[in-house]
């Protein structure tokens, strides 16, 4: 019987990811003939088969697809007859409009390991060692689709060797976009702080690295997402020269370790901790110490119980960890509160006075960024920065708008989301928008998305808060290319970006949205961040917040925990705390309160101002180190018995002064243990918003802002909502802080009636 012509379309993340040598050996096993390509779409497959063998096709592709690749589409109908003799991959055209995930990093995979320890293959102790299971995409990307020739590999020519692997389907590197080996492919270089050589040949260069560190030294290292700054985790003395060279000094720093094993010898991990630290994201993931962890936690994450461990990204990372057998920092290359430097000119300029020696490579970095941070709580992962491994593709769901969007979110953690297509791109965590090399980079990288994407937004979306700088920014681009430009409240895109995340929008019940952060311009032009919303008919209405207090000292407010406290604190017992401030600074803050007239509602002000209260920190040296050292203070409360302070009744405000009168009145005065007020506190606030919902009849709640990073917030309020039988949502693709805002601005344009 003469066989028909049959097209499979699969969408997703299937570029980058070896699909196409996947489907040309599954068609050679299943004796197809045809043709796979790369399309705007996706994966386009021509088979001649009957519909039974092609359905049968299909159904092997859905089941055996590479296990980096993710498809959220696909279909497959009869086509207009093609006669086939043999199965081919297609090059790709690249002219065409893409409507494609962009492919984030992948984490070295362990054939590659395997590879680059074994002294008898050709891959051995190659730095740059890649298949196509594993290794950058992202990062290198300078156009569509992914093609060699549209990476930053495009200048490293395949020698023979690599491309006969390229070519021979039976060969693991079959098509493999990133394939190099120490003859064809990328160098590394040793130099000092001044850029002199020390070394060139590679396996000298690791070996050196792992002396160095062993000395107490500094070395940046240029990792395939940008420079990192290392050295070894149980030396007091070079970690500490790290923090003072960095000027960084109490911001926790994360720890690389070699192996698993050796994690586990040093922390006592779940389940769900082992797999994401193994994961192609390999994450930094938060930890909590145990009685065996032996690096050096002190001054590694100074005042706090826990620890960022992960393993190594990267072939190069590998090496020079399977050589030191020791765990070691590894923490941005920058100066503190500059962007991830990935130019070797600029990271010797930048950082001459913080490394002692800097490996440089000659792979271009498209696309810088940090590593990816997560934690667990009550064994479900929380983002804390969204980054590389997991930036910058939104997968679980399409829009259907018709004209490309930019949604440029929110000032300190910073990202944008691009919509060129039916995909929606939420860029990577860029930083706090004060620091002008931080706003350069994330400028250029909206610049690049509209060049890789080949499309300029139509409608521009915007915080209301007319300072911020990607509202500044937002609103030049909108006069420049005369487009629509739409504000959209700060805290009501925090509520949007977690119904959009639960795909809640068609609900018929009503939703509790609580919104608690630091800061945020407020539609009464006061600044919120203790909200209570209700989301019912594509409306949101803010139902309750907390009492509003004097906001004093504008962005000083937010690095002086005691500011927070003093405006909280009435005339009774105010003196209290007089020993926190000089005689001037007393005058002058009493009487910048008397003629003070912005208010605030801010859950994150509250956190500083216990913190304060408890004389846990007084003046911040990082952001959120308040609430971070008050989680950590609570967390080490170990008794069952913390009780609610307010014995929560129904009120029209929650009573934020009276909060902190009953703190600091319990530990000045009664001398209270601070960790049992510390946990008494967040059951508080948890017991709040477990009423306010029972209060409205609402049997589901929604929580974003960076208070919901707070392990002891999430778990007193999953356990008491448990208790309530009533469902809680929080934000799990997306991070809880601001990253989330630039998505809730998109979800809200697309689904909230104003």
């Amino acid at each position: 019987m003469h066989s028909k012509t049959f097209k499979i379309q699969i969408s997703g993340r299937v570029q980058g990811v070896g699909f196409r040598p996947f489907i040309f050996n599954l068609a050679k096993r299943n004796n197809l003939v045809g043709s796979v390509s790369n399309n705007a779409n996706g994966v386009v497959v021509y088979i001649n088969s009957s519909k039974e063998k092609a359905t049968l096709f299909l159904n092997q592709i859905l089941k055996e697809k590479p296990e980096v690749s993710i498809i959220t589409v696909h279909s497959i109908e009869e086509f207009e007859n093609i006669e086939y003799t043999n199965f081919t991959i297609i090059p790709s055209k690249s002219n065409v409009q893409i409507n494609i995930p962009l492919t984030p990093d992948f984490a070295i995979c362990n054939n590659c390991k395997a590879e680059i320890k074994d002294s008898s293959n050709r891959r051995f102790n190659y730095a740059f060692t890649t298949c196509v299971h594993c290794g950058p995409r992202y990062a290198i990307t300078t156009k569509f689709p992914f093609e060699r020739v549209n990476t930053a590999l495009s200048n490293f020519e395949m020698c023979s060797d690599c491309n006969d692997e390229y070519t021979t389907s039976e060969n693991k590197r079959f098509h493999s976009q990133t394939n190099s080996c120490s003859v064809c492919g990328i160098s590394l270089k040793l130099v000092d702080t001044f850029g002199k050589p020390i070394e060139e040949d590679q396996q000298e260069i690791i070996q050196k690295v792992a002396q160095y560190i062993s000395e107490g030294k500094i070395i940046a290292i240029k990792n395939t997402n940008g420079y990192l700054l290392c050295c070894d985790a149980a030396n007091s003395k070079a970690i500490q020269n790290l923090r003072d060279r960095k000027l960084r000094p109490n911001k926790p720093f994360a720890v690389l370790y070699p192996t698993i094993e050796a994690i586990k010898t040093d922390f006592d991990i779940t389940k769900n901790e082992e797999t994401s630290l193994q994961s192609r994201v390999a994450p930094i993931v938060i930890l909590q110490n145990s009685k065996n962890t032996k690096i050096n936690t002190k001054v590694i994450a100074p005042n706090l119980s826990q620890t960022g461990v992960m393993l190594p990204s990267s072939s190069l990372l590998e090496l020079i960890m399977q050589e030191l057998k020791k765990p070691i920092t590894a923490t941005s290359g920058n100066i503190h509160g500059s962007p991830i430097i990935s130019d070797e000119k600029e990271a010797q300029e930048q950082l001459m006075n913080v490394a002692d020696y800097f490996v440089h490579h000659d792979l271009k970095i498209e696309f810088p960024q940090d590593d990816s941070v997560v934690k667990f709580i009550k064994e479900k992962q929380v983002i804390l920065r969204r980054s590389r491994g997991l930036a910058p593709n939104y997968l679980e769901l399409e829009t259907q708008n018709t004209e490309p969007i930019l949604a440029m979110g929110a000032h300190l953690k910073s990202s944008f989301t691009f919509v060129p297509n039916q995909h929606i791109y939420v860029s990577q965590n860029f930083g706090n928008l004060d620091n002008y090399k931080v706003l350069q980079r994330y400028e250029q990288t909206i610049q690049q998305y509209e060049n890789l994407f080949n499309s300029k937004p139509l409608t521009i979306l915007v915080d209301k808060h007319p300072q911020y700088q990607s509202t500044i920014l937002g609103k030049e681009l909108s006069q420049e290319n005369n487009t629509k430009l739409i504000e959209v409240q700060h805290h009501k895109a925090h509520f949007a970006s977690v119904l959009g995340e639960h795909n809640l929008y068609e609900s018929e019940e009503k939703i509790l949205g609580v919104v608690w952060d630091g800061t945020g311009l407020g539609d009464d032009n006061n600044i919120w961040g203790g909200e209570f919303f209700i989301y019912q008919d594509q409306k949101i209405i803010r139902s309750n917040h907390f009492e509003y207090f004097n906001w004093i000292s504008n962005d000083k407010m937010a690095k002086e925990p005691r500011l927070s406290l003093f405006s909280l604190l009435n005339d009774e017992t105010r003196h209290l705390i007089k020993d926190k401030f000089s005689e001037t600074e007393w005058k002058v803050y009493s009487k910048t309160l008397k003629s003070n007239t912005l208010k605030t509602s801010s859950v994150g002000r509250l956190f500083d101002a216990v913190a304060s209260a408890l004389d846990i920190i007084d003046v911040n040296s990082y952001e959120a180190e308040a609430a971070m050292l008050l989680e950590n203070c609570a967390m080490s409360y170990t008794n069952h018995d913390y009780v609610d302070l307010l014995e929560v009744k129904n009120y029209d405000t929650i009573p934020s002064e009276l909060l902190i009168q009953i703190v600091t009145k319990a530990y000045k005065l009664d001398g209270t243990s601070k960790t049992y007020i510390a946990a008494s506190f967040i059951y508080t606030l948890a017991k709040l918003i477990v009423n306010e919902a029972l209060k409205n009849s609402i049997k589901t709640i929604t929580c974003s802002g960076g208070v919901f990073q707070n392990s002891v917030l999430v778990s007193f309020l999953s356990d008491i909502s448990k208790q309530e039988k009533i469902n809680l949502k929080f934000n799990r693709k997306l991070s809880p802080n601001d990253e989330n805002i630039s998505f809730g601005q998109l979800m809200y344009f697309n689904n909230i009636i104003n």
